[in-house]
């Protein structure tokens, strides 16, 4: 930008042309344009503040001034694949053309995107109060272990959490990032920083937050994670995806450990997880312990002096690993859980509910109220877990087929049958295959009485001493069949004196 205001403050100070050329970077054409252009506007210095250069520019120089590029769209047009600051400039100059503008030279279009660029780069220090915020994340970076017995080596990853006041540094590394060894890490570091701060910033992972939200503004944290913050009376805010501003202190940190850690390490050889954590320690020892170069004390200094007292306390307990999984509830009542089952209520069915595991105990809630809990179950798949009051009351008495229950049942009607029901349990190989059987001759007494079950029961046993359920009954249809008739009996007494014909008998009256 010319600076038309410069220009006219030295000429009012009778400054020649080529000494203000000189002073504000321009040729002398120039200025005698501008000194020329102002006579003809009657602008004589001094002017008023609210006449800048650019309105300077606009005034003196009204037709000259280039149409300003659109740097919102010139912007996202660089995201695109194949998209150049030259094919954005030769499609605004056509544009300029059209509506009759002057454009910009191919340089300047790139200077004033380069300056909007700039303005957009534009960083706030934020103030962290002390024992105020964590942050978390795992390193870009990864050590290694070597197989005593094979020579192969596995890569490890790092997990790193840091005090965002006094940068404070933890490091840890695992085989893996899933969610065991993320979970551990955060228990491992409160451990190490004596304390809990009330915030919790970590990076958007899935082992922090449900990938299958689309909202990334408002994320759904995992409930595991989630566990663990309520556990330990902490608030987590996960950051926005590739948005590393949100955790620069732990960003700084990672690159420290890496060059700290990781790579002063890099010459050693380690067997076991726990050796290479014992020299990972001991270099963070020396990390924590080190002088600022800007600024006094160390971190150990700072965070023992300003933010360590500011910390909540540790819990009581130690937080247990949990594993959470999302079932629906079968028709048989069960939800599976690693190849084993385990009962709910039977009006949840097809249902889906939230599952807690751990390493001892299964717990399973709707709607966040837990509806059942199981001891977890080990060894062969398949098994089930199945308590009484979670089945429908069929199921239940179904439960209660047994063969004490039978025998009591018989031996209340009688001696006979209790003998014919302890036959019929015993007839099979096993004592459930007679189940039915038995539950036939107890649906008998819905139709004939105790006493002649009994006598029946009494006729079978002449016949076998094993009598089934089957001869039981044939001997009760026999039975029945003998019995009088007692209607006919009623009919013979009333034709004692002969047999009684009607009138119709004898041709008398009709009625047709």
């Amino acid at each position: 930008m010319t600076k038309y205001r410069e220009i006219l403050r030295l000429k009012s100070l009778d400054f020649s042309e080529r000494n203000i050329a000189i002073s504000c970077v321009v040729s002398r054409n120039t200025v005698a344009k501008v000194v020329k252009k102002a006579a003809e506007y009657n602008l004589v210095w001094p002017l008023s503040d609210d006449l800048t250069d650019e309105a300077l520019g606009k005034i003196l120089f009204p037709k000259e001034q280039s149409a300003t590029p659109d740097y919102s769209y010139i912007r996202k047009e660089l995201l695109r694949n194949g998209v150049t600051k030259k094919l954005l400039w030769i499609e605004y100059c056509e544009e300029c053309r059209m509506n009759g503008e002057d454009p910009l030279m191919y340089s300047q279009f790139c200077h004033y995107i380069q300056q909007d660029e700039q303005k957009r780069r534009a960083s706030m220090h934020i103030p962290r109060k002390p024992g105020e915020q964590i942050e978390v994340d795992w390193a870009g970076d990864s050590a290694y272990i070597i197989d005593p017995d094979t020579g192969e080596t596995t890569d490890v990853r790092i997990f790193v959490g840091v005090m965002t006041y006094s940068q404070y540094t933890y490091v840890e590394a695992f085989i893996n990032e899933q969610q065991k060894a993320w979970l551990t890490a955060h228990i491992n570091m409160y451990n190490y920083f004596g304390g809990v701060a009330k915030i919790l910033v970590s990076d958007n992972c899935a082992t922090a937050v449900n990938i299958k939200s689309k909202n990334w503004y408002t994320p759904d944290l995992n409930k595991s994670y989630y566990a663990l913050a309520e556990h330990y009376g902490t608030a987590i805010i996960p950051a926005r995806v590739r948005k590393p501003k949100d955790k620069p202190n732990v960003e700084g940190s990672v690159n420290l450990a890496s060059m700290w850690i990781i790579a002063a390490l890099r010459n050693e050889q380690f067997f076991s997880l726990s050796e290479l954590n014992a020299a990972i320690m001991d270099k963070l020892k020396t990390l924590n312990s080190n002088e600022f170069q800007k600024k006094e004390g160390s971190r150990l200094s700072v965070f023992l002096g300003e933010e360590k007292p500011l910390l909540a306390a540790l819990p009581a307990t130690r937080f247990e690993l949990a594993d959470w999984q999302k079932p629906t509830v079968q028709f048989n009542y069960h939800v599976a859980v690693d190849k084993m089952y385990y009962s709910v209520p039977f009006h949840y069915i097809r249902n889906e509910v939230d599952v807690r595991v751990t390493e001892t105990t299964i717990e399973i809630f709707y709607q966040q109220i837990r509806i059942a809990s199981h001891r977890r179950l080990y060894g062969r798949p398949g098994q089930y877990s199945t308590k009484e009051e979670h089945m429908p009351e069929e199921h239940q008495k179904y439960l209660e087929w047994n063969g004490d229950r039978f025998r009591k049942w018989a031996e209340k009607i009688g001696a006979n049958t209790h003998i014919v029901v302890d036959g019929i349990l015993t007839s099979g190989r096993v004592e459930q295959q007679s189940y039915r059987s038995c539950m036939g001759l107890l649906k008998l007494t819905e139709k004939y009485s105790p006493e002649k079950i009994e006598e029946a029961c009494r006729k079978a046993l002449t016949f076998s001493h094993s009598p089934s359920y089957k001869s039981v009954k044939n001997i009760l249809v026999t039975m029945k069949k003998d019995m009088p008739d007692t209607k006919s009996e009623e009919i013979q007494k009333s034709n004692q004196h002969g047999i009684t014909r009607g009138a119709g008998y004898y041709g008398g009256a009709r009625h047709d």
